[in-house]
């Protein structure tokens, strides 16, 4: 998955397509369970929620721990094959191997529209601390 400002969504959009890559652009559920090849890589591109948690990594702009976890619990399409008890087992393992900061995931939790759903389900996660 590729995210950027929405200003430039298109022009990565078609810049990926060019250079003949598989790719969709922000996706629905009808449009990946038709359009997705099998057995052949797929690039989103899906424009960034605004204030979502990055970092910079050698010189690169990639998630942060924070948004990955909210990310597969807010977007049930796109981490379909992450749901249930895989979510349950990245949220623990996560949560016991880095330090992840609870403000900052419950903050773009917020941004997404899933605070509240999204503090309840850290509430079943065995290795969460408030």
């Amino acid at each position: 998955m590729v995210e950027m400002e929405k200003e430039s969504v298109e022009a990565v959009f078609y810049a990926l397509k060019e250079l003949q890559y598989a790719v969709l652009l922000n996706p629905n559920q009808e449009i990946l369970s038709k359009y997705t090849p099998e057995n052949k890589d797929v690039y989103i591109v899906k424009p960034l929620v605004s204030e979502a948690p990055i970092q910079k990594v050698n010189e690169v702009f990639t998630a942060s721990i924070e948004k990955m976890l909210v990310d597969i619990f807010c977007d049930e399409t796109l981490f379909a094959a992450q749901q249930g008890a895989e979510m349950r087992t990245i949220f623990n393992e996560a949560l016991s191997k880095y330090t992840v900061n609870q403000s900052k995931m419950q903050r773009y939790a917020n941004r997404r529209k899933k605070k509240v759903a999204f503090e309840n389900y850290l509430k079943t996660i065995s290795n969460y601390r408030q």
